[in-house]
């Protein structure tokens, strides 16, 4: 769901793409700067991406058409997130006259934009009090303890194996067969 906090935002629904496929090519985009993610979606060689872009390029131009006095360079992919849309239900033909059921899917992506606020000047930050260090004073780091993994790969209290290479099988030889003999 979309936070009502954002600047602009862009619904493309009914895309004809399983929202797998899509959803590979918008995590490649959120949190990034609108430039750096339209840039992005140009060299990604996927076919959704094409699509993608052009519901980004919509989101800027909401924003522009919402607040005047936005800074298109300061934008960026606050939300963007795909669902599931309806499946198109298909048959394929299939040998000795059977049929197999073919999903078309389909999926929404939602691109909300927000303005990343201004770069203050920073404060420089004061040393720490001359107590106060990461760690208590006279404590000796504790040494590290190995845990259960490591003594198994070590190799430590590792079960026997017959001559099969199975453990603890009874009548595991070399796996096959006897013959009855009459």
């Amino acid at each position: 769901m979309l936070s009502p906090d954002h600047v602009s935002s862009a619904r493309l629904r009914y895309l004809g793409t399983s929202a797998q496929k899509a959803r590979l090519v918008v995590d490649l985009i959120r949190g990034r700067a609108v430039g750096e993610a339209l840039a992005t979606l140009r060299f990604t060689k996927k076919a959704v991406a094409r699509d993608i872009g052009r519901l980004l390029d919509s989101a800027v131009a909401n924003a522009r058409q919402k607040r005047q006095d936005v800074d298109v360079d300061r934008l960026y992919v606050r939300t963007a997130f795909v669902d599931g849309g309806p499946s198109l239900k298909r048959i394929r033909p299939a040998p000795m006259g059977r049929a197999f059921r073919v999903l078309k899917r389909m999926c929404h992506v939602t691109i909300a934009l927000d303005e990343r606020p201004l770069p203050q000047a920073q404060a420089p930050r004061g040393k720490r009090a001359a107590g106060e260090t990461g760690s208590a004073a006279g404590e000796a780091a504790a040494p590290r303890r190995r845990t259960g993994g490591a003594r198994r790969a070590a190799g430590a209290g590792s079960r026997r194996k017959g001559a099969s290479g199975r453990t603890g099988r009874k009548g595991a030889g070399s796996g096959t067969k006897r013959r009855r003999e009459r």
